[in-house]
């Protein structure tokens, strides 16, 4: 036999199958050029010269991790829709006498080409986008950009590694389902599944419970803290529950309506829901992926695009001020000392300060149960279960920095409630009673309690007599863990953002002359917005490119699952609909058949999707807390446009993979 006859026909095999290797070959090599692309940023030396270049290495060395667990996955996913197309084509090899061994070598050869084409097109893809992204990273942190073609050897040897360990495992289960079959079986293999299945009632009552225990979860958890831990096990029941539910539950939705004599005998309806029962078992997996990777899509979209857009809001609670000191047990001399100190570096830079504020507060955690705080110990912190934190504040103070006049009784204060509103007309803290004698409808600036993820609530007091008293509660509660008193010191200048890094860095190298006029336990520590916004920017920047990175590849797996859903079932529905119209039923019914049945199950996927995303709302809102996102309009508003956005997208793919499985029947 011609040493060549082999190679030319696996060529000739994948050529002639174009329809499904094409897709799959660019699959690979766009996935290919993902994980080049991810790996590389990991390793790129140039984001250690950016502004939080830590986050943004870690960010993106996790960001390669989820891509290449993806790509084993879906690639072998993927894999098994060609397998099925092809085993009709085996088995007709294996009757005319080529033998099972003859296959795997047709079958190795096969794999071996589209492994080299993908990896080839995929890495060159990957090295001249690479570039791109790191300009686009770059430019959304607005961090200068070294010129010059990079090129990372270890992603290179790294994704061939990967991939070459995937379409291993690709060849070796390719292997496994050729030699356990017989050449009928083979024959019959596009086949499988005609068989009616039977109504699993018990699946389907697990998935109900699976996917209601997973909302419940998301629904009714009430810490930042908890939601980041129970945010994983809900979407691993929520997963389980849709992959149940979509194999059970869509059979036992499809023979309720077959039972329904007003809905099922009609001809659009009749031929789809009858086709749809019996290919359900094997359609319910297709149909739960593309669920769970548009449910993925929406969440990962909507959170990040969330944090990038509210970014500035953030940056303006967590640091209220161009420039601020925070210390602890600062005396009064030390506390003219830092503010003159300051006046003669502005005065010599020809600077003047817009706003400024100065304070003294005590701050602590405290258990509360209704109307009562209390520090006392044996509460467990650790789960943040009723935990607030309290800020107090003198009167004088406060008065000083609003610019207000309130005067306060024997036991009175006034209240700013933050993230939980508290309803009462007294309080009670460690056995010190007070009745609130005002509300306020906002706080002075305090980067750090605006930080908080627990409820915080603002306290300004009658005089320093009863923080006194409130710290020796805390301090006899907490030992070495409690709160010192502190000292808040902020100010804004009319200066752009060189001139306030420049004036923060002159201050952070004299923080050695303030601590010398403090005590030895005095600690202080100044922050500037300026600086600070950059490692913020790189934080939210890193998660909203992972975002939309993961995205992408998310939306390209659903469209690939789409389009061999379809051609799959147009091949399989091709003979069903041909016998139909031999009967009797005319060619427009035949598309009016065909496009109730698509409709009937192509948007289950998208409108569950959008149900799951609905339930993961409050879990995220928490989650997102964490990172000092409070602003939930915004988060509504990211949600509802990445739902619309992405169900255009789906519309799409619908419509020109529906042409596919038209023209595929019509033949």
């Amino acid at each position: 036999m011609n040493k060549l006859f082999y190679p030319k026909l696996a060529a000739t095999n994948i050529k002639k199958n174009g329809r499904t290797y094409i897709p799959y070959i660019l699959t690979c090599t766009i996935t290919a050029a993902m994980f080049y692309i991810i790996r590389s940023l990991s390793l790129n030396a140039g984001l250690e010269r950016m502004a939080g270049s830590d986050t943004l290495t870690y960010t993106m060395g996790l960001g390669s991790w989820v891509v290449g667990i993806f790509a084993v996955i879906f690639l072998f996913y993927t894999n098994s829709f060609l397998m099925k197309r092809r085993k009709k084509e085996f088995g007709l090899f294996n009757i005319l006498g080529m033998e099972k061994k003859h296959l795997s070598r047709v079958i190795a050869l096969e794999t071996v080409y589209i492994a080299v084409v993908s990896l080839a097109a995929g890495l060159l893809l990957g090295i001249l986008l690479d570039k791109l992204m790191y300009l686009a990273i770059g430019k959304w942190l607005d961090a200068p950009v070294t010129l010059g073609f990079y090129i990372s050897w270890q992603a290179i040897l790294t994704t061939l590694l990967l991939f070459a360990a995937i379409f291993l495992l690709i060849f070796l289960n390719s292997l496994r389902q050729i030699h356990l079959a017989n050449p009928i079986e083979l024959l019959r293999g596009g086949s499988v599944g005609e068989k009616e299945p039977k109504t699993k009632w018990l699946m389907a009552l697990l998935g109900t419970a699976s996917l209601g225990t997973g909302y419940y979860l998301a629904v009714t958890v009430k810490q930042p803290t908890e939601a980041v831990l129970i945010f994983f096990l809900a979407v691993i029941l929520v997963i389980i529950g849709t992959y149940l539910l979509f194999t059970a539950g869509s059979i036992a939705l499809l023979k309720l309506l077959r039972r329904s004599k007003g809905y099922y005998y009609k001809a659009r309806h009749f031929t789809s829901v009858a086709g749809l029962i019996y290919r359900m078992k094997q359609n319910a997996v297709g149909l739960a992926n593309i669920c769970i990777l548009s449910t993925m899509v929406l969440v990962m979209i909507a959170s990040t695009s969330s944090l990038m857009l509210g970014m500035e809001e953030v940056i303006d609670a967590r640091y209220p001020y161009d420039i601020y000191f925070e210390a602890a047990n600062f005396d009064p001399a030390a506390q003219e000392a830092l503010a003159a100190q300051t006046d003669r570096l502005l005065a010599g830079r020809q600077l003047e300060k817009t706003e400024e504020t100065a304070y003294r507060y005590l701050s602590f955690a405290a258990h509360r149960s209704g109307q009562a705080f209390s520090t006392a110990e044996g509460v467990d912190y650790a789960k943040l279960d009723g935990v607030n934190s309290l800020f107090f504040v003198p009167l004088e103070d406060y008065n000083r920095s609003a610019g207000q006049q309130y005067t306060l009784g024997e036991g009175e204060v006034l209240l700013y409630s933050n993230r939980e509103k508290y309803a009462g007309d007294t309080l009670e803290v460690d056995g010190m009673r007070f009745t609130v004698a005002q509300r306020l409808s906002g706080f002075l600036g305090n980067g750090h309690a605006a930080a908080d993820i627990v409820p915080s609530h603002f306290i300004v007091v009658r005089d320093m007599e009863v923080i006194q008293r409130l710290d020796v509660f805390q301090k006899g509660s907490y030992g070495e863990n409690a709160s010192d008193l502190q000292f808040f010191y902020g100010f804004n200048m009319d200066a752009g953002r060189e001139t306030q890094l420049a004036v923060y860095d002159e201050l952070f190298e004299g923080l050695q002359t303030y601590q010398s006029q403090v005590t030895h336990r005095s600690s202080v520590r100044v922050e500037s917005k300026a600086e600070s916004r950059e490692r913020v920017m790189s934080l939210y920047g890193g998660f909203f490119f992972i975002g939309v990175f993961l995205g992408s590849l998310f939306i390209m797996a659903t469209i690939l699952i789409i389009y061999y859903k379809q051609i799959s079932e147009g091949y399989e529905d091709k003979e069903r609909y041909a016998i139909m119209q031999k009967v009797g039923m005319s060619r427009g019914e035949v598309k009016r058949s065909i496009h109730a049945q698509i409709l009937t199950v192509f948007f289950l996927p998208l409108l569950t999707a959008g149900v799951h995303t609905a339930f993961s709302f409050p879990i995220m809102s928490k989650v997102l807390t964490i990172f000092s996102l409070t602003n939930t309009t915004l988060f509504i508003l990211c949600t509802l446009g990445c739902f619309l956005a992405f169900a255009l997208i789906y519309s799409l793919i619908y419509s020109l993979t529906a042409k596919a499985y038209y023209r595929i029947i019509s033949r």
